[in-house]
């Protein structure tokens, strides 16, 4: 045995000791806070894989914990704030539900933008990249991605024509869908996708504009009777679609290690952008089961009536060009870049 002097060996186990809780210190506990309900596609087949292959990718050094539902506290329009100011180390939200404080990625907002989930959210991001980086500065973005073009989801018979939207009480997610929604006659009602089921239950609502793979979780197909779909296919436009952010603190980013940043990087950008995209798009199918199960009547605007509906609509994205126009951008250039990396995603 060796005879070490009596500090010298009171210091090697102090050392000892100390070992475990130096490398508990290098763990990193980040919490993700989103709206939407465990069941939903975003929350099961997205940001729990996204956590689960992070740690694996970190060595265990990064710890992922995921509170849906707003279990952190706080309504859905908060989110990007607690990011912002630390509350949650990650967010997903839109950031459409802060109207007109993004206003350059409301550009794939306009109506009649966008294609299938997975081609605009590739286009979302490159956008993003190009033309959107200040209005996020605050923060980290990780990715940002769409929804797949919404449908209208409605108490009693479905809408076929223009005529048929007449003062009709719809949800909407956002400033551009609202404006939409207007320019067709209807009136619309702003509120985060949380309420609508209770809106809808009490008539508050008589329909909402959502995609089918948020209708599902939020049963949303048990309180409507029809559906009114737009004419989908190559080529073809959706009625809207809505914008997503996911993104994490910027101090705790840059806070991290460099191989630790990596693993987050590695996990961010257009791929993961891709990704979620074509989930969207899958995840249409079962909620649109799911409504014609319930023996919902069905319709889909097409030929002349969406032509009526586009020329309607037209002066939307007219009044948002000028508005950038206004604030010192080039709101056609917006336009145009965003409509020619859409048809880039989509292969046409």
């Amino acid at each position: 045995m060796l005879n070490l002097p009596r500090g010298t060996l009171l210091a090697a186990l102090l050392a000892a000791l100390l070992i475990p809780t130096a490398a508990k210190a290098q763990e990193i506990t980040l919490r993700v806070h989103h709206f939407l309900p465990t069941p939903s596609v975003t929350h099961k087949d997205f940001i729990e894989p996204w956590a689960r292959k992070v740690e694996a990718e970190s060595g265990g050094r990064i710890r992922i914990e995921i509170y849906p539902a707003m279990q952190l506290g706080g309504k859905p329009p908060a989110l990007y704030d607690q990011v912002r100011d630390g509350v949650a180390d990650i967010i997903w939200t839109l950031p459409g539900y802060t109207a007109g404080r993004f206003p350059i990625i409301e550009t794939f907002e306009l109506p009649f933008m966008a294609a299938s989930a997975e081609a605009t959210s590739q286009a979302a991001h490159e956008f993003y990249k190009r033309h959107a980086r200040a209005e996020f500065a605050e923060v980290h973005p990780l990715m940002v991605h769409v929804h797949a073009p919404g449908t209208l989801h409605l108490r009693g018979a479905p809408v076929k024509t223009l005529a048929d939207l007449q003062g009709l009480k719809l949800r909407a997610p956002s400033r551009m869908t609202n404006a939409a929604l207007k320019a067709l006659g209807a009136t619309p009602i702003g509120m985060p996708v949380p309420a609508v089921p209770e809106s809808l239950a009490r008539g508050v609502i008589d329909g909402a504009a959502l995609p089918y793979e948020v209708a599902l979780p939020l049963k949303v197909h048990e309180l409507t009777q029809s559906h009114t779909e737009i004419a989908s296919g190559k080529g073809k436009r959706g009625l809207y679609t809505a914008v997503f952010l996911f993104a994490m603190n910027k101090a705790r980013y840059e806070a991290l290690p460099d191989d630790l940043k990596k693993v987050i990087d590695d996990n961010s950008g257009t791929a993961l952008a891709r990704k979620i995209g074509r989930l969207w798009d899958e995840a249409e199918i079962p909620g649109r089961q799911a409504a014609v199960a319930s023996g919902a009547a069905f319709y889909t605007i097409e030929g002349d009536e969406l032509a009526r509906w586009q020329d309607a609509t037209a002066g939307v994205t007219r009044d948002w060009i000028a508005e950038r126009n206004a604030a010192g951008q080039d709101g056609q250039a917006l336009v145009d870049d965003a409509r020619a990396l859409i048809a880039r995603y989509a292969g046409e």
